[in-house]
């Protein structure tokens, strides 16, 4: 998948989960880059997970906020260290891009997927003017926010047809984000637990339907093979079930048989779970804990690229 900022409008969305692609999966975009439930992806749920919206919504704000203070007065043609070939420039426009795609997406209420994804971005004439656009750009999000009911049917490319599936995404592409602009100045990011949380369960929850535009994720198969992911800080754990025929979070984790209940499980703080998961700390990082299979972390790590 491309890592780079697409042309002008850096808008195809995704966060390499292996530590090489700086993007944050949207899908947003046209048939090549939609999405409907790959095979074995499972039901669409009809209720939301984790946070409200109306927190989603706020955190958006605030990521922004958070994300604009660490460029201010940065060098902004600095490389992104954990998005390999992005300046502070291609971050932030991506980052803003999205959130404005993502916006009109809801503005539209879109009920199938879009054939384009042309975006009005007023992008700045130079480069001093992105921390400004950025914060443009949240503002934009935020009167769609305002003037949106989440539980408005949707066409989505994840588990949750309804509005509130775009504002959730829009969070994680945005802390996902900020983290990023963080590392790349020198500042160690601080990350909510709770949001984190949310973030692990929002990219598990979504995973199993994103094969159109990860198309590594048709790999995660295996014969009733588990993952468990669970937070040291918070009573937070997700089961991932590996089918013959697809793979998704089993509704039962606690239940599960086996040892401890799973072939190969991660440990670790929300906020190192969520990094681990797109990609920003490896299998090797002091700040998870792995046991089990280490062929079948290998073949998640490989595999579930978003």
């Amino acid at each position: 998948m491309d890592r780079h900022v697409d042309g002008n409008n850096g808008n195809n969305g995704n966060t390499g989960n292996n530590g090489n692609n700086g993007n944050t999966g949207d899908g947003s975009g046209n048939g090549s880059r939609g999405g409907t439930a790959g095979d074995g992806a499972g039901p669409r749920h009809a209720a939301p997970h984790g946070l409200a919206p109306a927190i989603h919504c706020r955190a958006v704000l605030a990521e922004t906020e958070r994300f604009v203070a660490a460029v201010e007065g940065a060098n902004l043609t600095a490389p992104v260290p954990s998005c390999p070939g992005w300046t502070l420039v291609d971050l932030i426009r991506h980052t803003g891009s999205v959130q404005r795609a993502f916006s009109g997406l809801l503005r539209l209420r879109v009920q199938e997927r879009p054939l384009t994804r042309d975006t009005v971005l007023d992008l700045p004439a130079s480069d001093d003017g992105y921390p400004a656009w950025l914060t443009g750009s949240a503002q934009v999000a935020g009167q769609v926010f305002a003037e949106t009911d989440p539980d408005t049917p949707m066409w989505v490319w994840g588990a949750d047809p309804h509005a509130r599936f775009w504002m959730r995404r829009m969070l994680f592409e945005t802390l996902m984000h900020r983290v990023d602009a963080e590392l790349a100045v020198g500042l160690r990011p601080v990350i909510d637990p709770a949001l984190a949380a949310d973030g692990v369960d929002e990219f598990l929850v979504n995973l199993p339907f994103a094969a159109s535009f990860a198309p590594k994720t048709a790999e995660l198969r295996g014969k009733d093979e588990t993952i468990r992911f669970r937070c040291t800080d918070q009573t937070d754990e997700w089961l991932v079930r590996l089918r013959p025929d697809g793979f998704g979070l089993d509704p039962h984790p606690a239940h599960a048989a086996g040892t401890d209940g799973a072939d190969a499980t991660v440990e670790g703080v929300a906020a190192d779970l969520l990094l681990f998961l797109y990609g920003r700390l490896d299998l090797s990082a002091d700040a998870v804990t792995t046991s089990g299979n280490d062929d079948l972390l290998q073949r998640w790590v490989t595999n579930s690229v978003f």
